[in-house]
């Protein structure tokens, strides 16, 4: 922790771009998901794509060098949703464990090979949490607002086996991220706090909410500053915002946050909104000039790309957030 802590005095860091995205280029069928361990699979598993940690880990391995070699500082694990929440789609709860563990080792081989080659330039593995597919504080039926579909139990031990199989694995942050229900987000940071506390360990938590519309939100209902403040009494290495919006619609939320927080400040907004047919069209130019606004105000002190984004996106803000000193992280709190 004290390492990045350093790095983020020193330069702004440069966070990966979408894995979906590239993923997608391989055009994968259901067979290459299955491959010859879950040939046999009663279900349907294309789509799965935490699972070609497994089926095709070559790839996985792939997109990581190609973010590295882009110039990012950290690579996020395949592990979106590894959680038995999220697996219950595929009915491969049982398989979570192995599913953290091993993203988790191929992108530290990878970061690994690229820090003996730049030992300048440590490369950090992010273990990837996502939201999972459930909702703690809403209601999926409007009929009975009362009910709700996961409760903070059941969050809090499906984060904790996915956490405990990521630090495993050779994670060196923990990336809590595209939170758009802030009760999941604390049931996985009372995971990661219990895991800390049971190993005696301190590991850099990157904490990431989503804006989901215009209203300035998240989707249950906070304003970016009723998100920090919720979040705030854990200690964390980051704070911010990822998906949902493109990167200049991103720029008043993160004034919100670099003007009210002491940790550092993250981006990774999507490449533009998606067009009719669920695709991005942001070239790495535009979206390099966009993210200019966020160095020249000083409101960053990690920044990278979500959905839409490739390794061409990413060196683009790599080459950009080079000419620019990080925010400073002495901001005073309101």
């Amino acid at each position: 922790m004290t390492r990045i802590k350093d790095i983020l005095q020193e330069r702004i860091l440069v966070l990966d771009g979408a894995m979906g995205t590239m993923l997608q280029r391989y055009k994968f069928q259901e067979e290459d998901f299955r491959a010859e361990r879950f040939k046999d699979w009663k279900h349907p598993l294309q789509g799965n794509n935490d699972l070609l940690s497994l089926t095709q880990p070559e790839a996985i391995a792939e997109v990581h060098r190609k973010y590295f070699a882009a110039g990012a500082d950290i690579v996020e694990t395949n592990t979106f949703s590894g959680t038995t929440i999220a697996m219950a789609d595929y009915h491969m709860e049982d398989l979570v464990y192995e599913l953290n563990y091993e993203s988790a080792r191929i992108a530290r081989k990878v970061a690994d090979e690229f820090t003996v080659n730049e030992p300048d330039k440590p490369r950090f593995v992010a273990g990837s949490i996502g939201p999972t597919n459930k909702t703690a504080s809403m209601s999926p039926d409007v009929n009975d607002p009362g009910y709700r579909a996961v409760s903070f139990e059941e969050l809090r031990i499906a984060y904790k086996q996915q956490v405990e199989a990521l630090l495993d694995g050779g994670a060196d942050i923990l990336l809590v991220e595209t939170i758009f229900d802030t009760l999941n987000a604390k049931a996985a940071l009372f995971a990661i706090e219990e895991v800390k506390e049971e190993r005696n360990i301190e590991v850099p938590i990157m904490v990431s909410g989503t804006i989901t519309d215009a209203s300035g939100r998240t989707l249950s209902g906070q304003t970016a500053e009723a998100f920090l403040i919720s979040i705030s009494h854990i200690p964390i290495l980051s704070v911010g915002f990822n998906c949902a919006l493109g990167a200049n619609q991103l720029v008043p939320h993160l004034e919100v946050l670099s003007s009210r927080t002491e940790h550092a400040v993250s981006a990774h907004p999507n490449a533009g909104l998606p067009n009719a047919f669920g695709e991005y069209d942001e070239s790495p130019a535009q979206m390099a000039a966009q993210i200019k606004e966020y160095v020249e105000k000083g409101l960053v002190n990690i920044v990278g790309g979500c959905c839409g984004t490739t390794p061409d996106h990413i060196t683009a803000i790599a080459e950009l957030v080079k000419q620019y000193e990080p925010r400073n992280l002495m901001v005073e709190k309101i």
